[in-house]
């Protein structure tokens, strides 16, 4: 049996990992973590059977991180696999907050590997990290696998500055001798309902957002599901390294913001740096919403790899539905 200790566990994504989770034969204990109070329908896994734990932590803060790996639900779970999934939900923002330093994330980071690394019991770190961390040239046209350029300019938006910072913290330890780490790169995530995570320019509540006028790069999409289902295959084999993960479906950002209700305004170039710049005079910084590479280029991954080492095929297509209010969103169904 493995036991698994996941983040982010009250947020969507975690819901569907810890459902996921709880129905695998070869899982055993389940520690759940969350920045927030059990969500509603978690009463179904806190049992009398004791199998699943709910607990509150902020992991972006030392004290906090250190004294979960160490206490008392830790070790009587028996966690030898830790599943990192970082914030993706309504609490997640595109201007994250600053903790010692460093934005949320990397310092979220930082410290669940560390920990990690210092805990003789966990034996695996399966990570969930970003396709936006990878470099994108003029067009539509890149095919990306894992080991294509990561984008390390300078210039690069905050937001994706993160994320690379994040990718490369995993990426030294995929050779670690001692602890097995998986790092999944993944692209738009799309749950039903219309939902996105995890897309730096779609993040956020629905709403009018602008991009550079002349530009409407492809959006490579997975569905939540087989997120959820990407992190098993990866805790059931033995390989580490690094994957692409993506579904089959890729759509244009100007259809996928009107599919998901955040219409994106065409806007020319030079106004939308006059928009930077004078934000940045008031100490808010409007590029994540308005400029970037992943706002001009589009992308599709190579996941050949991932299929290879880790068994992983996507199997839910992402396609349009009429709710019953009879508005028309996307909605993801497994074929």
């Amino acid at each position: 049996m493995t036991n698994v200790l996941i983040t982010h566990a009250d947020e969507p994504l975690g819901r569907k990992v810890v459902k996921a989770l709880f129905h695998d034969g070869e899982v055993g204990n389940i520690l759940a973590v969350g920045g927030g109070p059990p969500p509603r329908g978690f009463d179904r896994y806190l049992g009398d059977s004791g199998r699943v734990q709910y607990t509150r932590v902020d992991l972006a803060k030392h004290r906090p991180a250190s004294e979960l790996f160490r206490g008392s639900a830790f070790r009587s779970a028996e966690i030898d696999t830790v599943i990192y999934l970082p914030r993706h939900g309504a609490t997640s923002s595109a201007a994250a907050p600053i903790v010692s330093g460093l934005p949320e994330r990397t310092a979220e980071t930082r410290l669940v590997l560390q920990n990690c690394l210092e805990t003789a019991s966990v034996q695996n770190l399966i990570a969930l990290g970003s396709a936006f961390v990878y470099r994108l040239h003029p067009g539509n046209s890149n095919r990306l696998d894992e080991d294509s350029e990561l984008d390390l300019d300078p210039d690069v938006i905050p937001q994706i500055r993160s994320w690379i910072d994040c990718d490369m913290i995993f990426h030294g330890e995929v050779h670690n001798d001692r602890m097995r780490v998986v790092l999944l790169r993944v692209p738009t995530i799309v749950a039903a309902g219309g939902y996105v995570y995890l897309n730096p320019s779609l993040e956020g509540r629905p709403g009018l957002r602008a991009r550079a006028l002349g530009y409407d790069p492809i959006c490579a999409l997975i569905s939540d599901k087989d997120v959820a289902r990407a992190l098993l295959a990866a805790l059931h084999v033995r390989n580490s390294g690094i994957f692409n993960i993506s579904g089959t479906e890729a759509v244009p950002l100007s259809v996928l913001s009107r599919w998901t209700r955040r219409v994106s305004i065409p806007v020319p170039g030079p106004i939308l740096r006059w928009i930077e710049t004078t934000t940045r005079m008031f100490g808010i910084d409007a590029r994540q919403a308005a400029d970037g590479d992943h706002l001009r280029y589009g992308f599709t991954l190579d996941t050949s790899r991932a299929e290879q080492e880790l068994g992983f095929r996507p199997i839910d297509r992402i396609g349009l539905a009429r709710a019953g209010d009879g508005t028309v969103r996307l909605e993801t169904a497994s074929v």
